[in-house]
Protein backbone atom coordinates (compact mmCIF):
# COMPACT_ATOMS: atom_id res chain seq x y z
CA UNK A 1 0.00 0.00 0.00
CA UNK A 2 3.09 2.24 1.13
CA UNK A 3 3.91 1.83 -2.76
CA UNK A 4 0.66 3.36 -4.37
CA UNK A 5 1.29 6.33 -1.96
CA UNK A 6 4.72 7.50 -3.82
CA UNK A 7 3.11 7.30 -6.89
CA UNK A 8 1.68 10.08 -9.42
CA UNK A 9 -1.75 11.20 -9.51
CA UNK A 10 -2.32 9.46 -13.12
CA UNK A 11 -0.76 6.07 -11.26
CA UNK A 12 -3.36 6.37 -8.66
CA UNK A 13 -6.26 7.03 -11.01
CA UNK A 14 -5.91 3.94 -12.64
CA UNK A 15 -5.70 2.11 -9.76
CA UNK A 16 -9.03 3.45 -8.96
CA UNK A 17 -10.43 3.21 -12.07
CA UNK A 18 -9.28 -0.69 -12.05
CA UNK A 19 -11.00 -0.91 -8.69
CA UNK A 20 -7.56 -2.31 -7.08
CA UNK A 21 -8.24 0.16 -4.48
CA UNK A 22 -11.36 2.54 -3.43
CA UNK A 23 -11.17 5.97 -3.33
CA UNK A 24 -11.88 5.65 0.33
CA UNK A 25 -9.28 3.46 0.98
CA UNK A 26 -7.09 5.82 -0.62
CA UNK A 27 -8.29 8.63 1.61
CA UNK A 28 -7.43 6.68 4.45
CA UNK A 29 -4.08 5.45 4.16
CA UNK A 30 -3.56 8.81 3.44
CA UNK A 31 -4.24 9.29 6.94
CA UNK A 32 -2.31 6.31 8.21
CA UNK A 33 0.65 8.19 6.71
CA UNK A 34 -0.08 10.94 8.68
CA UNK A 35 -0.70 9.80 11.80
CA UNK A 36 2.75 8.09 11.07
CA UNK A 37 4.84 10.93 10.11
CA UNK A 38 3.74 13.65 10.54
CA UNK A 39 4.47 14.29 14.18
CA UNK A 40 7.68 14.45 12.64
CA UNK A 41 7.33 16.15 9.28
CA UNK A 42 4.96 18.95 10.46
CA UNK A 43 3.38 19.45 7.47
CA UNK A 44 0.12 19.64 8.50
CA UNK A 45 -1.65 22.63 10.74
CA UNK A 46 -5.71 20.70 10.49
CA UNK A 47 -6.81 17.86 9.45
CA UNK A 48 -10.80 17.25 7.43
CA UNK A 49 -11.30 13.83 7.56
CA UNK A 50 -15.38 14.06 7.37
CA UNK A 51 -15.41 16.03 4.20
CA UNK A 52 -12.24 13.97 2.93
CA UNK A 53 -13.75 10.98 3.45
CA UNK A 54 -17.68 12.61 2.15
CA UNK A 55 -15.52 13.20 -1.44
CA UNK A 56 -14.44 9.82 -1.41
CA UNK A 57 -17.71 8.34 -0.87
CA UNK A 58 -18.63 10.17 -3.85
CA UNK A 59 -15.67 9.03 -6.21
CA UNK A 60 -16.41 5.32 -5.42
CA UNK A 61 -19.91 5.53 -5.89
CA UNK A 62 -19.84 7.18 -9.65
CA UNK A 63 -17.29 4.19 -10.41
CA UNK A 64 -19.47 1.94 -9.77
CA UNK A 65 -22.18 3.05 -12.26
CA UNK A 66 -19.39 3.45 -14.74
CA UNK A 67 -19.73 7.26 -14.46
CA UNK A 68 -17.05 9.63 -16.61
CA UNK A 69 -14.86 11.41 -13.94
CA UNK A 70 -12.90 14.77 -13.76
CA UNK A 71 -9.06 13.61 -14.51
CA UNK A 72 -8.07 14.35 -10.63
CA UNK A 73 -10.79 12.69 -9.14
CA UNK A 74 -10.52 10.72 -5.88
CA UNK A 75 -6.69 11.96 -5.85
CA UNK A 76 -5.98 13.00 -2.08
CA UNK A 77 -4.73 16.73 -1.70
CA UNK A 78 -3.48 19.13 0.80
CA UNK A 79 -4.29 22.79 0.82
CA UNK A 80 -2.15 25.66 2.42
CA UNK A 81 -3.51 27.01 5.01
CA UNK A 82 -4.20 30.75 3.80
CA UNK A 83 -6.55 29.29 1.18
CA UNK A 84 -10.24 29.24 2.69
CA UNK A 85 -12.48 26.01 3.25
CA UNK A 86 -15.83 26.56 4.50
CA UNK A 87 -16.03 25.01 7.99
CA UNK A 88 -12.60 24.49 8.31
CA UNK A 89 -9.63 26.48 10.46
CA UNK A 90 -7.81 28.96 8.04
CA UNK A 91 -5.26 30.44 10.09
CA UNK A 92 -2.51 31.32 7.26
CA UNK A 93 -0.07 29.94 10.11
CA UNK A 94 -0.86 33.24 12.57
CA UNK A 95 -1.70 33.52 16.28
CA UNK A 96 -4.02 36.06 14.62
CA UNK A 97 -6.07 33.82 12.83
CA UNK A 98 -5.67 30.44 15.36
CA UNK A 99 -8.97 29.77 15.69
CA UNK A 100 -10.79 31.20 12.59
CA UNK A 101 -13.16 28.87 11.01
CA UNK A 102 -13.77 29.96 6.85
CA UNK A 103 -17.76 30.81 6.56
CA UNK A 104 -17.03 30.26 3.16
CA UNK A 105 -15.11 28.06 0.11
CA UNK A 106 -12.53 29.92 -2.01
CA UNK A 107 -12.72 29.67 -5.63
CA UNK A 108 -9.89 26.98 -6.13
CA UNK A 109 -12.01 25.53 -2.81
CA UNK A 110 -14.60 25.78 -5.01
CA UNK A 111 -13.29 23.85 -8.08
CA UNK A 112 -11.54 20.64 -5.64
CA UNK A 113 -15.10 20.04 -4.85
CA UNK A 114 -16.24 20.31 -7.90
CA UNK A 115 -13.62 18.01 -9.45
CA UNK A 116 -13.97 15.30 -6.62
CA UNK A 117 -10.82 15.91 -5.00
CA UNK A 118 -10.39 15.04 -1.38
CA UNK A 119 -8.92 17.62 0.47
CA UNK A 120 -7.26 15.78 3.44
CA UNK A 121 -6.78 18.70 5.56
CA UNK A 122 -4.82 22.29 5.90
CA UNK A 123 -0.79 22.29 5.79
CA UNK A 124 1.64 24.82 7.31
CA UNK A 125 3.30 27.93 5.72
CA UNK A 126 5.20 30.80 6.67
CA UNK A 127 2.80 33.18 8.78
CA UNK A 128 1.14 34.90 6.18
CA UNK A 129 3.35 33.83 3.64
CA UNK A 130 5.75 35.38 4.58
CA UNK A 131 9.35 33.51 4.32
CA UNK A 132 11.36 31.16 2.64
CA UNK A 133 12.07 28.18 5.44
CA UNK A 134 8.47 27.65 6.80
CA UNK A 135 10.39 28.68 9.84
CA UNK A 136 8.56 31.36 10.35
CA UNK A 137 4.84 29.72 11.47
CA UNK A 138 3.24 30.78 14.95
CA UNK A 139 2.50 26.68 15.26
CA UNK A 140 5.51 24.70 14.25
CA UNK A 141 8.36 23.72 12.16
CA UNK A 142 8.24 21.91 9.00
CA UNK A 143 11.04 19.61 8.16
CA UNK A 144 11.89 18.58 4.63
CA UNK A 145 11.65 15.16 4.36
CA UNK A 146 15.25 14.25 2.30
CA UNK A 147 16.38 15.62 6.06
CA UNK A 148 14.27 16.18 8.59
CA UNK A 149 17.43 18.55 10.24
CA UNK A 150 16.51 20.92 6.94
CA UNK A 151 13.95 23.11 5.78
CA UNK A 152 11.47 22.32 3.18
CA UNK A 153 11.60 25.72 1.94
CA UNK A 154 8.69 28.75 2.06
CA UNK A 155 6.73 30.00 2.13
CA UNK A 156 4.68 26.83 1.00
CA UNK A 157 6.87 24.46 3.10
CA UNK A 158 3.81 22.02 4.37
CA UNK A 159 2.41 21.84 1.03
CA UNK A 160 6.20 20.41 -0.36
CA UNK A 161 6.53 18.02 2.37
CA UNK A 162 3.38 16.85 2.11
CA UNK A 163 3.97 15.88 -1.16
CA UNK A 164 7.06 14.83 -1.41
CA UNK A 165 6.74 13.02 2.18
CA UNK A 166 3.71 11.19 0.70
CA UNK A 167 1.38 12.31 3.24
CA UNK A 168 -0.75 13.61 0.32
CA UNK A 169 -0.50 13.01 -3.69
CA UNK A 170 -0.92 16.95 -4.79
CA UNK A 171 -1.14 19.86 -3.29
CA UNK A 172 -1.91 23.81 -3.61
CA UNK A 173 0.36 26.89 -2.36
CA UNK A 174 0.92 30.27 -3.11
CA UNK A 175 3.26 31.84 -4.85
CA UNK A 176 4.43 35.62 -4.23
CA UNK A 177 8.07 35.37 -4.90
CA UNK A 178 8.93 32.03 -5.04
CA UNK A 179 6.77 30.31 -2.30
CA UNK A 180 5.76 27.50 -4.21
CA UNK A 181 9.05 26.73 -6.61
CA UNK A 182 11.33 26.96 -4.08
CA UNK A 183 9.97 24.63 -1.86
CA UNK A 184 9.28 22.39 -4.71
CA UNK A 185 13.25 22.85 -5.28
CA UNK A 186 13.65 22.11 -1.91
CA UNK A 187 11.83 18.68 -1.71
CA UNK A 188 12.51 17.59 -5.09
CA UNK A 189 9.12 17.70 -6.45
CA UNK A 190 7.29 19.23 -9.47
CA UNK A 191 5.90 22.87 -8.30
CA UNK A 192 4.23 25.74 -10.42
CA UNK A 193 3.46 29.53 -10.57
CA UNK A 194 0.56 30.64 -13.35
CA UNK A 195 0.56 33.46 -15.43
CA UNK A 196 -1.18 36.08 -12.80
CA UNK A 197 -4.63 36.20 -13.34
CA UNK A 198 -4.79 32.76 -14.75
CA UNK A 199 -6.13 31.61 -10.90
CA UNK A 200 -8.37 33.24 -8.79
CA UNK A 201 -7.30 34.85 -5.89
CA UNK A 202 -10.71 34.85 -4.00
CA UNK A 203 -10.73 33.35 -0.56
CA UNK A 204 -6.85 33.32 -0.54
CA UNK A 205 -5.94 35.54 2.33
CA UNK A 206 -3.70 38.22 0.75
CA UNK A 207 -0.08 38.84 1.02
CA UNK A 208 0.74 41.13 -1.69
CA UNK A 209 -2.26 41.61 -4.17
CA UNK A 210 -0.33 42.32 -7.32
CA UNK A 211 1.91 39.35 -6.96
CA UNK A 212 0.14 36.34 -5.21
CA UNK A 213 -1.03 33.62 -7.29
CA UNK A 214 -2.12 30.40 -6.37
CA UNK A 215 -0.25 26.56 -8.26
CA UNK A 216 -0.04 23.08 -7.79
CA UNK A 217 2.29 21.30 -6.42
CA UNK A 218 3.14 17.67 -7.57
CA UNK A 219 5.38 14.48 -8.58
CA UNK A 220 4.90 14.93 -11.80
CA UNK A 221 4.71 17.48 -14.42
CA UNK A 222 1.80 15.48 -15.90
CA UNK A 223 -0.16 15.85 -12.41
CA UNK A 224 0.69 20.03 -12.07
CA UNK A 225 -0.67 20.19 -15.65
CA UNK A 226 -3.91 18.95 -14.88
CA UNK A 227 -4.39 20.33 -11.29
CA UNK A 228 -3.43 23.61 -13.17
CA UNK A 229 -6.31 22.79 -15.29
CA UNK A 230 -8.70 21.60 -12.47
CA UNK A 231 -8.11 25.33 -10.79
CA UNK A 232 -7.98 27.86 -13.67
CA UNK A 233 -10.53 29.71 -15.09
CA UNK A 234 -12.23 33.53 -15.14
CA UNK A 235 -14.19 34.28 -11.32
CA UNK A 236 -16.41 37.27 -11.02
CA UNK A 237 -15.86 37.45 -7.58
CA UNK A 238 -11.43 38.59 -8.78
CA UNK A 239 -11.29 41.90 -10.58
CA UNK A 240 -7.54 40.61 -11.49
CA UNK A 241 -8.75 36.66 -13.25
CA UNK A 242 -8.27 36.66 -16.85
CA UNK A 243 -11.22 36.27 -18.94
CA UNK A 244 -9.94 33.75 -21.43
CA UNK A 245 -10.77 30.04 -22.06
CA UNK A 246 -8.44 27.43 -20.12
CA UNK A 247 -6.31 25.85 -22.19
CA UNK A 248 -5.99 21.40 -21.84
CA UNK A 249 -2.61 21.98 -20.59
CA UNK A 250 -2.15 17.89 -20.36
CA UNK A 251 -2.68 17.89 -24.66
CA UNK A 252 0.47 19.82 -24.48
CA UNK A 253 2.59 17.12 -22.62
CA UNK A 254 4.16 16.16 -26.08
CA UNK A 255 7.37 15.11 -27.64
CA UNK A 256 9.83 16.47 -29.87
CA UNK A 257 11.06 19.73 -28.96
CA UNK A 258 13.58 20.38 -31.98
CA UNK A 259 14.36 23.64 -32.75
CA UNK A 260 12.84 25.01 -29.66
CA UNK A 261 15.42 28.31 -28.14
CA UNK A 262 15.95 28.05 -24.57
CA UNK A 263 17.77 31.14 -23.00
CA UNK A 264 19.91 30.81 -20.01
CA UNK A 265 19.91 33.48 -17.76
CA UNK A 266 23.38 34.52 -17.63
CA UNK A 267 22.66 37.00 -14.14
CA UNK A 268 21.26 33.87 -12.16
CA UNK A 269 24.61 31.49 -12.97
CA UNK A 270 27.63 33.20 -11.98
CA UNK A 271 28.95 34.06 -8.17
CA UNK A 272 26.72 33.10 -5.19
CA UNK A 273 25.48 29.51 -7.00
CA UNK A 274 26.65 26.88 -5.43
CA UNK A 275 28.94 24.55 -7.17
CA UNK A 276 27.11 21.44 -6.78
CA UNK A 277 23.74 23.80 -8.05
CA UNK A 278 25.36 25.25 -10.79
CA UNK A 279 26.89 21.96 -11.93
CA UNK A 280 23.31 19.96 -11.91
CA UNK A 281 21.94 23.40 -13.84
CA UNK A 282 24.66 23.12 -16.63
CA UNK A 283 23.67 19.60 -17.00
CA UNK A 284 19.95 20.27 -17.32
CA UNK A 285 21.05 22.93 -19.90
CA UNK A 286 22.82 20.09 -22.10
CA UNK A 287 19.97 17.59 -21.61
CA UNK A 288 17.77 20.44 -23.93
CA UNK A 289 21.07 20.91 -26.38
CA UNK A 290 20.80 16.95 -27.01
CA UNK A 291 16.78 16.66 -27.20
CA UNK A 292 17.32 19.06 -29.94
CA UNK A 293 16.80 22.57 -28.54
CA UNK A 294 19.56 25.87 -29.17
CA UNK A 295 20.88 27.30 -25.94
CA UNK A 296 20.81 30.82 -26.39
CA UNK A 297 22.73 32.95 -23.57
CA UNK A 298 20.40 35.55 -22.24
CA UNK A 299 20.93 39.03 -20.07
CA UNK A 300 18.42 40.19 -18.20
CA UNK A 301 20.27 43.45 -16.65
CA UNK A 302 17.66 45.07 -14.25
CA UNK A 303 17.34 41.31 -12.38
CA UNK A 304 19.83 42.61 -9.58
CA UNK A 305 17.38 44.80 -8.69
CA UNK A 306 14.48 42.55 -8.66
CA UNK A 307 14.71 42.01 -4.67
CA UNK A 308 15.05 45.61 -3.64
CA UNK A 309 12.02 45.87 -5.94
CA UNK A 310 9.66 43.42 -4.30
CA UNK A 311 10.51 44.12 -1.24
CA UNK A 312 9.11 47.26 -1.12
CA UNK A 313 6.20 46.64 -2.95
CA UNK A 314 5.46 43.73 -1.19
CA UNK A 315 5.84 44.58 2.25
CA UNK A 316 3.64 47.84 1.21
CA UNK A 317 1.09 46.20 -0.23
CA UNK A 318 1.33 43.91 3.02
CA UNK A 319 1.23 46.68 5.29
CA UNK A 320 -2.02 47.56 3.87
CA UNK A 321 -3.57 44.17 3.45
CA UNK A 322 -2.86 43.20 6.83
CA UNK A 323 -4.38 46.19 8.72
CA UNK A 324 -7.87 44.56 8.67
CA UNK A 325 -6.39 42.37 11.01
CA UNK A 326 -7.14 44.36 13.99
CA UNK A 327 -9.13 42.19 16.36
CA UNK A 328 -12.60 44.54 15.74
CA UNK A 329 -14.75 41.67 13.32
CA UNK A 330 -12.51 38.53 13.57
CA UNK A 331 -9.33 36.63 14.96
CA UNK A 332 -7.31 37.39 17.96
CA UNK A 333 -8.76 40.31 19.95
CA UNK A 334 -6.80 40.85 23.25
CA UNK A 335 -8.38 41.03 26.22
CA UNK A 336 -9.03 44.06 28.87
CA UNK A 337 -8.03 47.31 26.58
CA UNK A 338 -8.81 50.49 27.74
CA UNK A 339 -9.87 52.27 24.94
CA UNK A 340 -9.72 51.53 21.43
CA UNK A 341 -6.31 52.54 20.13
CA UNK A 342 -4.75 50.14 23.05
CA UNK A 343 -6.86 47.24 21.93
CA UNK A 344 -5.21 47.76 18.19
CA UNK A 345 -1.90 47.91 19.52
CA UNK A 346 -2.07 45.18 21.82
CA UNK A 347 -3.81 42.60 19.56
CA UNK A 348 -1.45 43.34 17.11
CA UNK A 349 1.68 42.94 19.19
CA UNK A 350 0.31 39.71 20.84
CA UNK A 351 -1.13 38.46 16.81
CA UNK A 352 1.97 38.76 14.20
CA UNK A 353 5.23 37.42 14.65
CA UNK A 354 8.21 38.67 14.17
CA UNK A 355 8.78 38.85 10.25
CA UNK A 356 5.35 40.03 10.01
CA UNK A 357 5.56 43.03 12.06
CA UNK A 358 9.35 43.57 10.45
CA UNK A 359 7.45 43.55 6.79
CA UNK A 360 4.24 45.72 8.10
CA UNK A 361 6.75 48.19 9.11
CA UNK A 362 9.03 47.98 6.30
CA UNK A 363 5.73 48.80 4.03
CA UNK A 364 4.28 51.46 6.05
CA UNK A 365 7.54 53.21 5.75
CA UNK A 366 7.62 52.80 2.03
CA UNK A 367 4.33 54.05 1.21
CA UNK A 368 4.58 57.12 4.46
CA UNK A 369 4.59 60.60 3.02
CA UNK A 370 7.86 61.79 1.88
CA UNK A 371 8.95 58.47 1.13
CA UNK A 372 6.04 57.11 -0.95
CA UNK A 373 8.05 58.84 -4.27
CA UNK A 374 11.45 58.07 -3.39
CA UNK A 375 10.65 54.19 -2.58
CA UNK A 376 7.06 52.51 -3.70
CA UNK A 377 6.78 55.27 -6.94
CA UNK A 378 10.27 54.28 -8.34
CA UNK A 379 9.87 50.49 -7.42
CA UNK A 380 6.85 50.28 -9.96
CA UNK A 381 8.86 52.15 -12.43
CA UNK A 382 11.66 49.32 -12.09
CA UNK A 383 8.63 46.56 -11.66
CA UNK A 384 7.56 47.74 -15.37
CA UNK A 385 10.83 47.82 -16.71
CA UNK A 386 12.34 44.29 -15.53
CA UNK A 387 8.99 43.33 -17.15
CA UNK A 388 10.23 44.76 -20.47
CA UNK A 389 13.56 43.03 -19.94
CA UNK A 390 11.67 39.69 -20.21
CA UNK A 391 9.79 40.94 -22.95
CA UNK A 392 12.45 41.54 -24.78
CA UNK A 393 14.07 38.45 -24.23
CA UNK A 394 10.52 35.69 -24.93
CA UNK A 395 11.14 37.85 -28.53
CA UNK A 396 14.74 35.47 -28.88
CA UNK A 397 13.97 32.47 -27.06
CA UNK A 398 10.45 30.12 -26.00
CA UNK A 399 11.16 29.56 -22.81
CA UNK A 400 14.35 31.11 -19.81
CA UNK A 401 15.98 28.64 -17.20
CA UNK A 402 18.08 28.62 -14.24
CA UNK A 403 18.73 27.65 -11.16
CA UNK A 404 15.41 27.60 -8.94
CA UNK A 405 17.52 28.89 -5.72
CA UNK A 406 21.15 29.53 -5.70
CA UNK A 407 21.38 27.19 -2.76
CA UNK A 408 19.84 23.70 -2.03
CA UNK A 409 18.13 23.21 1.53
CA UNK A 410 19.69 25.04 4.50
CA UNK A 411 20.09 23.71 7.96
CA UNK A 412 17.09 24.88 10.30
CA UNK A 413 17.90 27.66 12.47
CA UNK A 414 20.65 28.85 9.92
CA UNK A 415 19.33 31.65 8.60
CA UNK A 416 16.40 32.64 10.89
CA UNK A 417 18.94 35.58 12.54
CA UNK A 418 19.81 36.87 9.24
CA UNK A 419 16.64 38.26 6.99
CA UNK A 420 18.70 39.39 4.53
CA UNK A 421 20.41 36.31 3.99
CA UNK A 422 17.16 34.52 3.96
CA UNK A 423 15.71 37.25 1.57
CA UNK A 424 18.16 36.24 -0.75
CA UNK A 425 17.39 32.96 -1.18
CA UNK A 426 14.49 34.22 -3.33
CA UNK A 427 16.98 35.74 -5.98
CA UNK A 428 16.39 33.58 -8.97
CA UNK A 429 12.43 33.43 -8.43
CA UNK A 430 11.23 36.99 -7.62
CA UNK A 431 11.35 38.47 -10.81
CA UNK A 432 8.92 36.30 -12.39
CA UNK A 433 5.81 37.78 -9.86
CA UNK A 434 7.40 40.91 -11.01
CA UNK A 435 6.57 40.45 -14.54
CA UNK A 436 3.65 38.16 -13.99
CA UNK A 437 4.63 35.23 -16.17
CA UNK A 438 4.39 31.63 -15.44
CA UNK A 439 7.35 29.45 -13.73
CA UNK A 440 8.00 25.76 -12.99
CA UNK A 441 10.62 24.09 -10.91
CA UNK A 442 11.62 20.36 -11.60
CA UNK A 443 14.10 18.34 -10.22
CA UNK A 444 17.25 18.57 -12.06
CA UNK A 445 19.64 16.88 -9.96
CA UNK A 446 21.49 16.55 -6.33
CA UNK A 447 23.70 17.97 -4.24
CA UNK A 448 26.82 16.24 -2.23
CA UNK A 449 24.53 15.45 0.42
CA UNK A 450 22.08 14.41 -1.72
CA UNK A 451 19.85 17.03 -1.38
CA UNK A 452 17.17 17.84 -4.51
CA UNK A 453 17.83 20.83 -6.70
CA UNK A 454 15.63 22.49 -9.03
CA UNK A 455 15.71 23.61 -12.50
CA UNK A 456 13.20 27.34 -13.28
CA UNK A 457 11.83 27.18 -16.54
CA UNK A 458 9.72 30.40 -17.65
CA UNK A 459 7.64 31.16 -20.33
CA UNK A 460 5.72 34.63 -21.56
CA UNK A 461 2.24 35.46 -19.90
CA UNK A 462 -0.11 33.14 -20.90
CA UNK A 463 2.68 30.43 -22.24
CA UNK A 464 1.51 28.03 -19.83
CA UNK A 465 1.28 25.26 -22.57
CA UNK A 466 5.24 26.03 -23.38
CA UNK A 467 6.39 25.81 -19.82
CA UNK A 468 4.42 22.21 -18.97
CA UNK A 469 5.47 21.09 -22.76
CA UNK A 470 9.68 22.04 -22.23
CA UNK A 471 9.51 20.93 -18.22
CA UNK A 472 7.95 17.24 -19.52
CA UNK A 473 10.34 16.93 -22.37
CA UNK A 474 13.27 17.15 -19.85
CA UNK A 475 11.28 14.63 -17.29
CA UNK A 476 10.94 12.25 -20.04
CA UNK A 477 14.48 12.75 -21.03
CA UNK A 478 15.61 12.25 -17.14
CA UNK A 479 15.45 9.99 -14.00
CA UNK A 480 15.23 12.77 -11.30
CA UNK A 481 11.49 12.56 -11.08
CA UNK A 482 11.08 9.49 -9.93
CA UNK A 483 13.76 9.56 -6.82
CA UNK A 484 12.01 9.73 -3.74
CA UNK A 485 13.51 10.20 -0.10
CA UNK A 486 14.06 7.53 1.84
CA UNK A 487 14.46 8.77 5.60
CA UNK A 488 10.47 8.14 6.40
Amino acid sequence: MEELLKQTASQQKKALLNKEISAVDLVNEEYKRIEAVDSTLGAFNSLCKEQALETAKEVDKKIALGETLPPLAGIPLALKDNINMKDTKTTASSKILADFVSPYDATVTKKLKENLIPVLGKVNLDEFAMGSSTENSAFKITRNPWDTNKVPGGSSGGSAAAVAGYEATLALGSDTGGSIRLPASFCGIVGMKPTYGRVSRYGLIAFASSLDQIGPFARSVEDAALLLEAISGHDSHDSTSLDIPVPEYSKFLIGDIKGKKVGVIKELLTEGVSVDVKSAVEKAINTYKELGAEIVEISLPLLEYSIGVYYILATAEASSNLARFDGVKYGHRTKDAKNLLEMYTRTRAEGFGDEVKRRIMLGTYALSAGYYDAYYKKAQQLRRLIKEDFDRAFEKVDILVSPTCPNTAFEIGSKIEDPLSMYLTDIGTISANLAGIPGLSLPCGFDSDGMPIGLQILAPALGEEKLFNMAYNFEQATEFCKKQPTLL
